[in-house]
């Protein structure tokens, strides 16, 4: 804190420091300087905003199930969905139908709908349960 003094004698004492002098406050009168390295400000102020982004980008994680698969098998699945949804990624829970399967088109709407009620907990519907093509149906979960 050197108080205020000329612009001239502030340059004067930022060179003598090696250092540059950066306006913080251009609106505030007298406008508030600092002596500072600008090019190392600029690159945490550059890193201060890239860490509110996160490193991590979200990718969308596939837990394919078909109609007969049973309680077990999913319950297992779901615990993997966790993990997924745990590591900010988003679910995608797909069920596949074949042959005779395409005719119980319920039974894998009541499956989703229980996978939807178990992981309301830690995840959010993006995408509600519904038909993709003719054999596909699928939700996706994201988390909260």
């Amino acid at each position: 804190m050197l108080g205020v003094i000329p612009t001239e004698e502030a340059m004067e004492t930022a060179r003598n420091a090696g250092m540059d002098l950066v306006e913080v406050a251009p609106n505030e009168r007298p406008p508030v300087c600092r002596i500072m390295d600008y090019g190392k400000f600029k690159y945490q102020q550059k890193k201060r905003s890239q860490k509110g982004k996160g490193g991590h980008h979200g990718q969308i994680k596939e837990v394919r199930l078909r109609p007969k698969t049973g309680d077990h098998d999913i319950e297992f699945k779901m615990k993997k969905a966790r993990e997924f949804l745990g590591h900010r990624d988003k679910v995608k829970v797909n069920i596949l139908f074949r042959g005779r399967e395409n005719a119980h088109h319920e039974r894998g709407r009541e499956i989703l709908f229980k996978v939807i009620e178990d992981m309301d907990d830690i995840a959010k519907v993006e995408k509600p349960p519904g038909m993709e093509g003719g054999r596909i149906m699928s939700t996706v979960l994201a988390p909260k």
